[in-house]
């Protein structure tokens, strides 16, 4: 097992990504024939009801995390919420699942789209750096 400090969480939806600030939490690649991973998040009571939800439903969540430092690309994972425990005035959120190795030339797509706006190269650059930081849905051709 390997185990790594998350620094950011992302819920991803049809609409681009949704931040929940964590207080702390911990990525675990188990090593196994099923290419498992854990992902512990220490939140804010407040964020309980958003995973309730998909605790209770059962649905496949796709999140992107930044692990260990800053500056990496978020690494995209398709997880389940698998337990949910109150941790006095926080919670402590468990969701199971595998990262998606499929990569989708995401900074090609990215690039192309931002070309397409005839962009200043600093403002190219900017946007660009920007884009693969924050990895917003990119509208399909």
């Amino acid at each position: 097992m390997k185990t790594f400090k998350m620094l950011s969480f992302d819920l991803i939806n049809k609409t681009g990504g949704l931040n929940i600030p964590i207080i702390d939490g911990i990525v675990i690649n188990q090593e196994n024939s099923h290419k498992s991973w854990i992902l512990e998040l220490f939140l804010s009571k407040e964020h309980h009801s958003t995973f309730e939800k998909y605790h209770s439903s059962g649905d496949i969540l796709e999140v992107h995390v930044i692990i260990s430092f800053p500056d990496n690309e978020p690494a995209p994972f398709k997880v389940i919420v698998s337990e949910i425990r109150d941790i006095g005035e926080q919670i402590s959120v468990l969701l199971k699942g595998t990262i998606k190795t499929k990569r989708s030339k995401y900074a090609e797509q990215l690039l192309m789209l931002l070309l397409e706006e005839n962009l200043s190269k600093e403002e190219l650059l900017n946007r660009f750096k920007k884009g693969m930081r924050e990895r917003p849905r990119l509208k399909e051709s």
